[in-house]
């Protein structure tokens, strides 16, 4: 049996508690705040949500995550893509960890597929890169509250087209019971009318899988941003947009604000 090497969490504490009963009640707060899906709502291959500490974009998330949780029994693994915030990266970087824990447990990580990416010239193993980041991580405690035992992919994503992250996603979206998941937050910092204008430009974009016409600072996950939609147009998979708001509308002030949005594809 291989050794167990475990990527401990980077930012409990700073983005969400580190301690396991505040952390679960914080989440399952999201999911009261979220909004519901309608009882015939598809069933999502694939979604997009926001990373920022769970006060500020927490119950945007939960919306897209409530989808997840009508699937409890049948999503077994997930790929997820987020951008690397602290680490300059070409390409797109992998894991050499087996399980990536938080204060609610470990989840065991997905090697499957290792071999056939590291073929592709601009994927390779970047521990360097997902140690300190916190796009992939935030997401964690959702997956644990709203599935049963999975696996997972991450995936960090750098300076990467979205031609190659369409390949990275060929290469690994094959099951009925993968679902995948893009992290990004979009326009940062301007003033709340400002980034309510922008933000909802941006979701028009996302929502008619205009890849083109998201800019990277429309969102600072833009890139894997980019290469979903491309692979929902080649796939035929439409998206709806769950929730659309800012860091103005939950827990900050509207000085200085930061877009979240939450998208489901079927």
């Amino acid at each position: 049996m291989s050794a167990v090497r475990m990527r401990p969490p980077a930012v409990a504490g700073m983005f969400y508690p580190a301690d396991p009963v505040e952390l679960r009640n914080l989440v399952r707060e999201c999911f009261t705040d979220a909004v519901a899906p309608a009882p015939d709502a598809p069933t999502p291959s694939a979604l997009v949500v926001p990373h920022a500490g769970l006060i500020y974009s927490g119950p945007i998330a939960a919306s897209a995550y409530l989808r997840l949780a009508a699937m409890r029994s049948t999503v077994r693994r997930v790929v997820l893509l987020g951008p690397s915030h602290r680490v300059p990266l070409r390409g797109i970087g992998l894991t050499s960890a087996t399980v990536w824990r938080t204060p609610l447990g470990a989840v065991e990580i997905d090697h499957r597929d290792d071999d056939q990416l590291l073929e592709l010239p601009f994927v390779a193993v970047r521990d360097d890169a997902h140690a300190p980041e916190h796009s992939l991580e935030v997401q964690l405690p959702f997956l644990q509250v709203a599935l049963d035992e999975i696996t997972l992919l991450p995936l960090i994503v750098g300076d990467a087209d979205a031609d190659e992250v369409t390949e990275v996603l060929d290469a690994v979206w094959h099951d009925p019971d993968t679902v995948v998941v893009v992290s990004t937050d979009l326009s940062h910092y301007h003033r709340y009318a400002d980034a309510v204008q922008l933000d909802g430009r941006t979701a028009a974009a996302i929502v008619s899988r205009r890849d083109r016409d998201i800019a990277d600072l429309d969102a600072c996950g833009a890139r894997p941003l980019r290469g979903l939609l491309r692979t929902a147009v080649r796939r035929g998979l439409e998206v709806e947009q769950l929730d659309l708001r800012n860091s103005g509308d939950t827990a900050g002030d509207r000085q200085r604000v930061v877009g979240y949005g939450a998208f489901a594809l079927a």
